[in-house]
């Protein structure tokens, strides 16, 4: 069978746009997603790999650091008070540390926005609602630096690991409101319940009784 110029050249070009199709959208969607995934992260260690925390915002000042016993509580305060932590509320700051992302800039596609260090006051980063201090197991630190609310409070202005670029600027996120409720506490919340306290503090059947002191 004979094909026509005409019909070779409409099946070499049905033929590329297809190869186009496959390349672009199936494999070309998967490398674009792994990208899109890997900006939006705002950190990229695990909960265990943390070893201690230091929140400071505009009314406290605190330092937690994980249990050396690995027993409950988990966490511990170290200052200003040295006591057992509330697990539950540390969880939920660890658990926006380490899953927490950027989101889009505004509706634009794009994850931070670069600005010189002159209008970080725009953004409430030169004196920042809270700044979170992360060390980690391996010796490595990162920072959070919270700033005010985007114009309709759905985000917050952040920094993660604040750095001047090259250029000179410098880059701002948006995170979650949550990191507001998270670390603006008194700090009684922080605090390891009453209830467990006392749950932690009091002998098993199998233990003895100290005796009262004299």
């Amino acid at each position: 069978m004979k094909f026509s110029r005409t019909t070779l050249i409409l099946l070499l070009l049905a033929l590329g746009l297809g190869g186009f199709v496959y390349f672009y959208e199936i494999r070309g969607a998967t490398q674009r997603e792994e990208v899109k995934e890997k900006k939006q992260q705002i950190f990229a260690f695990t909960a265990d790999d943390v070893q201690s925390l230091l929140i400071t915002t505009q009314k406290v000042s605190l330092s937690l650091e994980r249990n050396a016993q690995e027993s409950q509580p988990k966490w511990l305060l170290k200052s200003p008070v040295s006591e057992p932590a509330n697990d539950a509320i540390v969880s939920y700051l660890m658990d926006l540390l380490v899953k927490g992302k950027s989101d889009v800039y505004d509706g634009l596609r794009q994850r931070s926005l670069s600005i010189p260090p002159s209008q970080k006051a725009d953004f409430g980063l030169d004196q920042p609602q809270a700044t979170i201090n992360i060390s980690l197991k391996n010796q490595q630190s990162h920072q959070l630096l919270l700033g005010k609310p985007n114009f309709n409070r759905s985000f917050l202005y952040a920094q993660a690991d604040p750095t001047v670029k090259p250029d000179g600027n410098i880059d701002v996120l948006l995170v979650s409101t949550d990191f507001e409720n998270a670390v603006n506490r008194d700090i009684s919340e922080w605090k390891q319940p009453a209830a467990n306290s006392d749950k932690t503090s009091t002998p098993s059947p199998g233990e003895p009784t100290p005796p009262p002191s004299k």
